[in-house]
């Protein structure tokens, strides 16, 4: 397993961001931050998996590659 790409990384800030937003709204009973952070939870979510399929392609086609030059 490599180094975790860009959208991964960025995925995972979004998660946490999302989930403190939620938190807060939640605590200060402001539903429309409450509402935005689990859209932004979710949302890191997709792009934390976008990049774990794209590192898992890339890395196959290397292996791939590393097959043939043998």
């Amino acid at each position: 397993m490599g180094l975790p790409n860009k959208d991964e990384v960025e995925g995972k800030f979004d998660q946490v961001k999302g989930k403190t937003k939620e938190t807060i709204g939640r605590a200060i009973d402001d539903e429309e931050l409450e509402a935005e952070g689990g859209a932004e939870h979710a949302g890191g979510k997709v792009q934390e998996g976008f990049g774990k399929v794209r590192r898992n392609v890339g890395e196959a086609i290397e292996d791939v590659g590393d097959a043939i030059s043998r």
